[in-house]
């Protein structure tokens, strides 16, 4: 048996280069999170920077401020006491922790806030007690992760229009 040899060819595709890089992407939820000037941010990985350096007083208090939560509220949230929250300066560091679950709440009120159409209404359904979430208000689970889950889903069915 004899076997022929075949050219060599190669299997190459000859396209340019093109290099994908976003730039100047703003995250949406951006706009929530800037409380202090110190709050700089260009892009998703900007916000992961700051959430691992931590956000300075100011802008978490800016943050329960622009979606209407008092002190208690955040404290709750953070899992951090009330009274610790308020001792702290307004330019010192908070902890990543906290910095962390400040974006996912930035997060969750911004998407809230597309799924709505506003705000003030979002607002409304945040606070206001609810059977899909046992009897509670969707804002009383934020405490934790889970919490965060199944509202993020909870506002998904809504969006397509699909209740429970």
């Amino acid at each position: 048996m004899s076997y022929k040899s075949k050219p060599d060819t190669k299997n190459e595709v000859n396209e340019p280069m093109a290099a994908y890089v976003v730039q100047g992407a703003m995250p949406s939820f951006y706009s929530l999170l800037n409380g202090s000037k110190q709050l700089k941010a260009s892009s998703d990985f900007d916000i992961i920077s700051l959430a691992r350096k931590g956000f300075p007083k100011s802008a978490l208090l800016s943050l329960a401020k622009k979606i209407s939560l008092n002190i208690q509220e955040l404290a709750n949230i953070l899992h951090i006491s009330e009274r610790t929250l308020q001792r702290y300066e307004d330019d010192v560091i908070i902890k990543t922790e906290y910095a962390e679950k400040a974006i996912e709440l930035a997060r969750l009120y911004t998407r809230g806030e597309e799924v709505f159409e506003s705000m003030d209404k979002f607002k409304i359904w945040i606070k206001t007690p609810s059977l899909v979430f046992r009897g509670e208000a969707p804002v009383t689970i934020l405490d934790t992760s889970a919490g965060f889950d199944m509202v993020f889903k909870e506002l998904g069915r809504i969006e397509h229009g699909i209740f429970a």
